[in-house]
């Protein structure tokens, strides 16, 4: 007779889970507030609010399922905000795309056909938009180690070692090494900390919304969104034999989104990379046990939201070009995926390149961002040069 495996397991997995998705990427989070123009306080706010319910969302999905369904922020969407820089109406009008995101989100569980829409488009596409987007974040290693080599180095030598010894924490553990710099440079400055921006607090903000923000921002978003997380987080979960219910996922994932988006949060979403900690095997042996993996991954997301404030008050202090060589660590991995994913149909080839290198150009026509024209550009070559063929 086997034994059962103790309870404590997949409790673990799930603090792992939370662990390794948070500090693999809230940088990114707080450098796309702030680039769509939230202030330190709201970045922070931001922040705080998706940790806390992608928290209660997997707490929700995990235990009314039996499932380790578990909940991220849209880690694309965050790069997607920092590509895409201040839109027409500033920070209000981010705010507004977020909703409008949230309101398509909900739209997908509610009316079958959008998400049908969005299946139509082809994946090189959409994948080599996100590579677009992604490519300016991933170069900020590059560029800091000629910019500031003291303070990115380590960083960086610290993520090479662990990607080679211990691949999962190579992120997390890049930036305890920019902790560390941070500690090290405020020391040498003999600076003090305001322990005021230590206490979480969340900050509303009235949304605005422009056409640019919705068209190119909230459509993005919503697309990124739905293409690089909830689709893929899907098709994890069925490799290790979860059927997640669609309907629910989308309608509890897309009302977090909309309850987080006026205090500065912009997405969440299904678990991607990160769902696989939770529900494979090393959970728990047991596949019926594994959902308290998912449980435990949102009570640590909740306590790890307690956090936010000091971790956003880290980035504020930290060394000229540190952060982002955290951030842009972090996406090396998306981007490899995207950029496989977007050439690996040669038919698919040159529209493809085409997507890519619209988004990366970061350019906005009409007020309206590069990932729109990108999606568009894209299309447009792909329907000439497919036209008439079968």
């Amino acid at each position: 007779m086997t034994t059962a495996a103790p309870l404590s397991r997949p409790i673990l997995a799930g603090v792992v889970t939370a662990l390794v998705g948070f500090t693999s990427s809230f940088a990114v989070v707080l450098t796309g507030l702030g680039a769509v123009g939230a202030t330190p306080a709201q970045a922070a706010s931001g922040l705080l609010a998706v940790s806390l319910t992608m928290g209660l969302a997997c707490i929700v999905l995990a235990w009314r399922y039996r499932m380790p369904i578990t909940v991220a922020w849209s880690t694309p969407g965050a790069a997607l905000l920092a590509a895409t820089g201040v839109v027409d109406g500033g920070w209000p009008a981010a705010v507004g795309a977020f909703l409008v995101a949230s309101a398509l989100i909900l739209l997908t569980a509610l009316w079958p056909p959008l998400g049908a829409l969005i299946a139509r488009i082809p994946p090189s596409i959409a994948q080599a938009m996100l590579a677009g987007v992604l490519l300016p974040l991933c170069l900020a290693p590059i560029t800091g180690l000629v910019a500031n080599p003291w303070g990115v180095v380590p960083v960086v030598l610290t993520w090479l070692v662990f990607a080679r010894l211990a691949p999962r924490w190579a992120v997390p553990l890049a930036f305890v090494a920019a902790a560390v710099v941070v500690a090290v440079s405020l020391i040498q400055e003999r600076s003090a900390v305001d322990a005021g921006l230590l206490v979480p607090r969340l900050e509303l903000t009235a949304p605005t919304f422009t056409v640019g923000a919705l068209v190119g921002l909230a459509l993005p978003l919503f697309i990124v969104t739905m293409a690089s997380q909830n689709v893929p987080g899907i098709a994890i979960m069925r490799s290790f034999g979860y059927e997640v219910p669609w309907r629910p996922a989308m309608l509890v994932t897309g009302v977090g989104t909309a309850v987080g988006a006026t205090a500065g949060g912009h997405a969440i979403n299904l678990a991607a990379i990160s769902a696989a900690l939770a529900a494979s095997p090393d959970a728990d042996p047991d596949p019926k046990r594994r959902w308290v993996a998912g449980v435990s991954t949102g009570v640590s997301y909740l306590v790890l939201g307690g956090f936010s404030a000091a971790f956003a008050t880290l980035v504020l202090l930290a060394p000229e070009a540190v952060i982002p060589a955290v951030a842009g660590l972090a996406l090396f991995a998306a981007f490899g995926s995207s950029v496989q994913q977007a050439i690996d149909d040669p038919g698919e080839r040159i529209p493809a390149v085409v997507t890519f290198l619209v988004a990366a150009s970061s350019i906005a026509v009409l007020g309206v961002s590069a990932a729109f024209w990108a999606l568009v550009a894209g299309l447009v070559v792909r329907t000439v040069l497919h036209a008439g063929r079968r």
